[in-house]
């Protein structure tokens, strides 16, 4: 007779098993969704304005709407930054000179007709449209508790964030116009070989 405790397999091996297939799984749907950048963006842009009908039918949960706002932002700002931040390659340039360091460093091109250097995002697309999506979620999950629907004076929550994306986002072009990048490739094509 067969018993029904097997020596092997015990409550955490299946939990561990029954997670590991899960991820499996949810890691299958995201590659299947990574080439449809145009349904992703969509479906997105559908979960905040569901959200965003909810907080306003509701009347409540300003505070989750404002945080997601700012994190929105901060994501936004990461994507239009490059990865390698030419101030700071500025500024550690001009630190190792002060400190007496070797002042022949071969510095990277800066000119138009020097080495082509692409622009890399310190936030990829994929990632911005993953933690924005899973942002949206968690809020429209908070927004199913009492808990978070904390009293507030949404009045002074949307002028305090539209005067913080205003001086961010002036912030940001003059440091693209300073340092003379545009994080976007709209418009720009491509010249191989042939004349300028």
């Amino acid at each position: 007779m067969m018993s029904s405790d097997e020596p092997g397999v015990t409550p955490f091996h299946s939990a561990q098993a029954s997670f590991s297939k899960f991820q499996r799984q949810y890691q299958q749907t995201l590659d299947r969704w990574t080439p449809h950048v145009v349904q992703r963006w969509l479906s997105t842009f559908c979960l905040l304005a569901l959200f965003m009908l909810r907080i306003v039918l509701s009347q409540g949960w300003y505070i989750v709407c404002y945080g997601l706002a700012i994190y929105l932002l901060n994501l936004l700002l990461a994507f239009l930054q490059p990865k390698f931040d030419p101030s700071l390659e500025d500024d550690l340039l001009a630190d190792e000179i002060e400190e007496g360091g070797d002042q022949s460093v071969p510095v990277l091109p800066s000119q138009r007709d020097d080495e082509f250097r692409p622009f890399v995002r310190r936030l990829p697309e994929w990632q911005f449209w993953l933690s924005a999506t899973r942002a949206t979620l968690i809020s429209l999950f908070c927004t199913v508790s009492e808990v978070f629907d904390v009293p507030v004076y949404w009045p002074i929550l949307v002028v305090y964030f539209c005067v913080l994306f205003a001086l961010t986002m002036r912030r940001q072009i003059q440091h693209m116009i300073k340092y003379k990048y545009i994080p976007f490739d709209i418009g720009r094509k491509a010249r191989y070989g042939g004349s300028k």
